[in-house]
Parts: C-alpha cells; sequence; structure tokens
C-alpha cells in the first residue's frame, strides 16, 4: 500500500517530462535528421566557400585596417583611415567613375541587342538555325581572344574599322589611344563578348511563352508591337531581371579586356575598380589600400545589387 503514491508520483513525472518543450518528438526528430542529411551533402560547397570566399572576404576586411610594408606584412593598425584616404584620392574617385560609366555603357546595349537578336532568332523561317548558331559563336570565345580580335579592328593604320570608315568618308578613329574614346571601345568588345549567352538565355525564354497567348491576341486584333509589349516582355521579365543582374556583376568585374587592350590608359580613361585593385596591389605594393579598394568594391556591387531587388522586381511578372 505504501508503494502506491510513489508509483503514482513517477507516473506523472514521467507525463510531465515527455510533455514539456526539453524533450524532442519523433517529428522534431526526423527534422534534425534531415538537417544533418542536408548539411553533409553541403560540406564540400561549404567548404570550398568557406575556403575561397568568406575566409578571403574576413581576411581582407581584417587587411585593408592596416598599413603593410612592400611584402604584405601588416605593420600599423589604422582602423576606417583607408577608406577615408580612398575618397580623398583622386585615382580612386576617378576609377569609380569610369567602372560606372563602363557599366552604363555594356548593360543597357547588350540587353537590347540581344532583345532583337533573340526576337529574329524565335522567327519561324527556313535555317534559322545557321543564324541562331552564328550569334551563339561568341560563348565559345574567351575575354582575352576577343580583345586580341577588337585589338586589331581598332588599329589606327590596319584595322579594318577605320577602313570601313575611309570608304564611307568618316575620318579615322583613334579607338584605343584617345582618352575620350578607349572605354567606349572597350565597352564594345564587352558587349560583344556577352551578346551570345544573353541572347541565347532570351531566346530561350521565348520559346517558353505559351503560344495560345499570341493565338488570342491575335483574334483580338493585336499587331506585332503589342504583342511584344503585352506578352513577350511581360512573359521575359523574369528572364531580363536575372540577366540585369547578372551582367551588372561582370561588368564591374571586367579585368582581361582592360589589362589585354588598354592596361588602364590612356591617361587612367580606362582604369575602372578592378584594374585598379590589380595595379594597387601588384605593382605599388599598396595591400591595405588594395583591400580597401576591394570591400569598397564589394559594397558598392552589394547596394546596387539590393536596390535593382527591391526596385526593379517590383516590375517582374512571375506567373
Amino acid at each position: 500500500m505504501t508503494d502506491q503514491p510513489s508509483q503514482i508520483v513517477r507516473s506523472d513525472n514521467a507525463r510531465v517530462f515527455s510533455s514539456s518543450p526539453v524533450g524532442l518528438s519523433g517529428v522534431q526528430r526526423r527534422e534534425i535528421k534531415k538537417l544533418l542529411e542536408a548539411l553533409l551533402y553541403l560540406s564540400p560547397a561549404l567548404i570550398i566557400f568557406t575556403a575561397f570566399v568568406f575566409i578571403p572576404l574576413v581576411r581582407s576586411i581584417w587587411l585593408s585596417t592596416y598599413i603593410t610594408d612592400p611584402i604584405g606584412r601588416p605593420v600599423k593598425f589604422v582602423g576606417l583611415l583607408q577608406y577615408q584616404r580612398l575618397f580623398e584620392t583622386p585615382v580612386f574617385v576617378n576609377s569609380f567613375k569610369r567602372s560606372l560609366q563602363f557599366v552604363l555603357y555594356t548593360v543597357p546595349i547588350t540587353l537590347v541587342l540581344s532583345m532583337i537578336l533573340a526576337l529574329l532568332g524565335n522567327l519561324r523561317l527556313k535555317r534559322i538555325d545557321v543564324f541562331r548558331m552564328l550569334f551563339s559563336v561568341t560563348i565559345a570565345v574567351s575575354a582575352a581572344t576577343a580583345s586580341l580580335i577588337f585589338m586589331y579592328l581598332y588599329h589606327p593604320a590596319l584595322g579594318m574599322l577605320n577602313y570601313m570608315l575611309s570608304l564611307v568618308g568618316i575620318p579615322a578613329v583613334p579607338w584605343l589611344i584617345s582618352e575620350k574614346t578607349a572605354l567606349l571601345s572597350v565597352s564594345l568588345t564587352t558587349v560583344w563578348l556577352q551578346l551570345g549567352l544573353n541572347t541565347v538565355i532570351l531566346l530561350a525564354g521565348m520559346q517558353g511563352i505559351p503560344e495560345e497567348l499570341y493565338e488570342s491576341a491575335m483574334i483580338d486584333g493585336a499587331n506585332a508591337w503589342h504583342k511584344f509589349r503585352s506578352i513577350t516582355v511581360p512573359m521575359l521579365s523574369p528572364t531580363l531581371f536575372f540577366l540585369l543582374i547578372v551582367d551588372t556583376l561582370a561588368a564591374f568585374q571586367t579585368f582581361t579586356q582592360i589589362h589585354v587592350m588598354t592596361s588602364g590608359g590612356p591617361l587612367d580613361s580606362t582604369n575602372v575598380l578592378v584594374f585598379s585593385i590589380y595595379r594597387e596591389f601588384y605593382f605599388n605594393g599598396k595591400y591595405g589600400t588594395a583591400a580597401a579598394q576591394s570591400i569598397m568594391l564589394f559594397i558598392i556591387i552589394l547596394v546596387l545589387t539590393a536596390i535593382q531587388f527591391g526596385v526593379v522586381e517590383k516590375r517582374v511578372h512571375y506567373e
């Protein structure tokens, strides 16, 4: 008789413990197991990202707060002084302006020309596959190869472009040797280089639009322009938004064309931020300044991407 109250107390305690939030239910245990399995599968990618992205980012932030010696060893902690000096340095301000100009020259032109080529490639014509193959050739061309090709085209005496201009009575253009035309010339090379991939992506998006939408628009009396404005553009808006983000990031990170064609000149007219970081690091030995510039480039890209997602994405039509 004396053991019954103690057994009742123990059973009550067991029920309280099992219903308490500290104990894990079967569903919770299964969710934790799934999470651990997912982390196991993702661990190779996480290790690579940590080694090549996160650790270098933290290292760059740390290095940007120090003045370094000629071999890159931190000598003196200066905090945010490096960032303050950047905006007081004409070279950095010029690089920032040149980078913005380069983005404005390349991204809109690439998107517009890609849309035109995709519309032409989407036509149902005989041998249209040959046309599609021709405009997609640039996908297989490297930036260095494209730069060398356009250097020959831009040659002031032997270049094909100036020869063609002379046939119609237009004087020769100093493509890469004038500070007024050098950045635009490099931009045209970049547009040509990115045109193929952008066109292929847009063409794939167009072929995914249901044909019934165009047939309904034809029944309602819509012409080609109305179908393009009311059907094609809204249905392609996710693809266009994706290309806007990708092309902007690629334009800010352009290096090969600048390095091969102009090396930042003439008169720093093509000295964009990425090339300025390269020159400060490898030639001037200012590792802290180069790290500060790289962090500023990261912040600029991050802010612009956030603005694009916050403003432009509102106009994107998702099915």
